[in-house]
This record gives C-alpha cells, structure tokens and sequence, in this order.
C-alpha cells in the first residue's frame, strides 16, 4: 500500500511514494494508487468526464442510511443542524481507535447544501468500518431552519466551531476526523487554518476541492453545473424571501444569473454593512491562513474534474510542495467527486479516505507506545541511579509534578 512522504521544493517530487513507481508531469504528480484504484472503473466513465459527476450530484444512494437530527442554537441564536449516522447497523463492525471508542467523523457536504450519493455513501461505509459518522448543515441548509437574516459566507468558519466544540462536549475522549465534499472544502479548509492545532482535529481529507476559489467564482462553471448550483440555492432561499428582505436584496439576488452575482448579492451588497468583493475574499479565502494548519490533509483530485477545472490552473500545487501537513493524490479520471467503481462498490476515493485515516491512528497510537517505552525506561534508570538520594529528597507536591510531566498541547492562536 501507499505511504505519504514529504514533499520537496521541486517540480518532480511525488505526492505519494511507491520507490520507482513515482513519476510527475506537468508539474503536477499523478498517484500510481490511483491508477491502480481505477482498474475497475466503467469504460463510459474514462470516455465522459461528465457522467461520473452528473450521478453524483443526480443519482440517489439506495438504501439511505437512518439519521438522527440535532439542531445546535449558536451564539448568535442561528441553527445548524448535526445528522448523526445511526444506522443500518452492521454486525462484526471494525473499532477504528484503540480503548473501543468508535472515532468521529465529521462530514461537511457541498457549499449548496446539497446533499449527494458519495457523502451518503461514505457515510455508510464509515458506519461499517467502525465510526461514527455525523453530517454538518449550514443555516438554512437541508431542512435546517434559518431562524435569523444571516446565512454562512463562503469560508467563515465560525458555525463550524461552534459544532466541533458539541462534538468534543459529546464524545470527549473519541478521535474526530474530518472530510469535505467539493467547495464544503472551504469551510474545512478556514477552519483548520484558523484554528491550528487547537482543531481537536486528528486528520482531515477533501474531496475534489475548490482551492482558488475567487478565481473559481469569477471564471464561471460550465453552464450545466453554473445554472444547476444558482437553481438550487435560489429554490432554497426562496422560502425565507420575506425574512432576507431587510437585509438582502432580494430582487437583485434572485435576478442574478452567475454564482458570483448570487454570492455578491447576498453577502457583499447588503443593506446593512456592504463591503468588496476584495474585501469578501480577505476574510473568506480557505487558504488565507493555510500554513497555521496542524494536521495531515489529503486532497484527492481529478484531472478531468468538469466543475474545479484543469489541474494546471485551479490546483495550487505550491502548497503541496511546501507544506508538508498538505498531500496531493491526483486521479486521471473521476469528475467532480465521482471517482465511481462498479456497483455496488463505494467510490474508491472513500476506500482511500478511510484507509489514510486507519494509518494516522496506527501511527499516533505507536508514537504514544514509544512515548511510554521512552518514559518507563528514563524512569527506571534514574531511578537507580539516584534511588537513595531520592528516598531522602522532600517529596514535590502533586500539582509540581502535574506541571512538570504532563503534557501541555501546543497552540499557535
């Protein structure tokens, strides 16, 4: 199997390494795994480029999994919505950390609150291998109520900490891993960004991310998908009209004809405080504070993605090569978060996920074996080195000793 390695400032270095089997192009490194993962994938799918993402966004997962439904009141008394995967139950279910506590995995579906076959899917395989799989829906996303005039801007991060901190008062002792679907990216992306390593994330993946996202808003999607989008948020919006009216202008906002004038009505042409457009990205690009990022994540992308676009203009590939929390597995085919095998085989992009995250927890749970070796053996040497003169030394009060050898977490905000 692939084993991630640190990448190097240059143009050839490969994003994951299986010894010869590396080999990049363009700049760009293509992932042999991928190639390997694609073997099963139908003909039509390599041909069309679009049909892979038409049944992701199209097609229905059957049979569904059981959600049960929790609305978080935030500060400002707005409401996101928490699905927690409860079902089917599967028997002979894999524990994915050790001490029996099932993992948590933190789902976050596209910016459109659409919700699609592969996140549906991926939870259902999440459920079977042994976590415990919970959904995030933005104000006003997916039947969640928008219960105040203000919606979620594109990269704000703040809805998402609010259920993160839930997350960890609910199951404080569990690992939460995190994966995001299409531009959902950009919320996780902020999100650990501006948190660092205070996320209480131990690993994280994005699927087919938007990572220029400006200048994905500004160039345009191909009509199918550009009208697709700006219909679907526009149906979604239309039920809260009255309630946007003093705030938004909702004429112009349900004239707009591309998602950037959608996006520009509704957070920058406000009644109350309008800013910029350059204004709306300084605080809202998900890459604006991307080097304070304090854990691995694995960006799966395709060259053939019809909505992110060629790799060789919307991936920024500096970062892969710079940032060594930052891995790129970059497919030939797949489309837009399709990465589709043969029914009823999951995508294999979910199989990828799942697996990386199964060696982040056998890493982290040797590293604390070697930690506790490490510290068992500098206790029994020093102890008979200097076992009579501490049995005379004053014993140091508990919380001394608290601070002497517990281990603090470091934060960089």
């Amino acid at each position: 199997s692939a084993r991630p390695c640190s990448l190097q400032n240059t143009a050839a270095a490969p994003v994951w390494d299986r010894g010869a089997g590396c080999r990049a192009g363009n700049g760009i490194p293509v992932d042999p795994v991928a190639q390997a993962r694609e073997t099963g994938t139908l003909l039509w799918q390599t041909r069309f480029r679009f049909v892979g993402t038409l049944c992701h966004f199209v097609l229905p997962v059957a049979p569904g999994p059981e959600l049960a439904r929790e609305y978080l009141q935030l500060a400002d008394d707005g409401l996101v919505a928490l699905d927690w995967v409860v079902g089917p139950c599967v028997r002979g279910r894999r524990i994915t950390s050790a001490g029996g506590l099932p993992a948590v995995l933190l789902v976050i579906p596209n910016a459109w609150g659409r919700l699609t076959r592969n996140v549906l899917g991926l939870c259902l395989l999440a459920l079977e291998r042994g976590y415990y799989p919970v959904i995030f829906h933005r104000r006003g996303h997916h039947g969640c109520p928008l219960v105040s005039p203000r919606l979620q801007p594109f990269g704000d991060p703040s809805d998402l900490k609010e259920a993160v901190t839930y997350i960890r008062f609910r199951h404080p002792a569990a690992p939460l891993f995190a994966v995001s679907e299409g531009s959902g990216s950009a919320l996780l992306l902020s999100y650990l960004g501006e948190c660092g390593s205070s996320s209480y994330v131990t690993g994280a993946a994005c699927i087919s991310p938007v990572l220029r996202c400006r200048e994905w808003f500004e160039t345009g999607l191909p009509w199918p998908y550009e009208r697709g989008f700006l219909l679907h948020q526009k149906i979604a919006l239309s039920r809260y009209a009255t309630a946007l009216e003093d705030t938004v202008d909702t004429s112009r906002l349900f004239r707009s004809r591309s998602l950037r004038e959608f996006e520009e009505a509704l957070f920058c042409h406000t009644k109350s405080f309008p800013i910029s457009w350059d204004t709306y990205w300084d605080r809202n690009d998900p890459l604006r504070d991307v080097d304070e990022a304090a854990v691995p994540v694995l960006c799966i992308c395709s060259a053939d993605d019809p909505v992110c676009g060629p790799p060789d203009h919307t991936l920024t590939t500096e970062l892969f090569h710079s940032n060594p929390y930052f891995f790129l597995l970059l497919s030939r085919h797949g489309g837009h978060c399709g990465f589709l095998r043969q029914e009823p085989l999951p995508a294999w992009s979910h199989e990828v996920i799942l697996e990386s995250f199964r060696a982040l927890t056998e890493f982290f749970r040797m590293e604390e074996r070697m930690k506790g070796l490490s510290r068992h053996r500098a206790s029994f040497l020093g102890g008979r080195r200097r076992g009579g003169a501490l049995q005379r030394r004053e014993v140091a009060s508990s919380s001394n000793l608290e601070e002497i050898f517990s281990w603090k977490r470091s934060y960089t905000r």
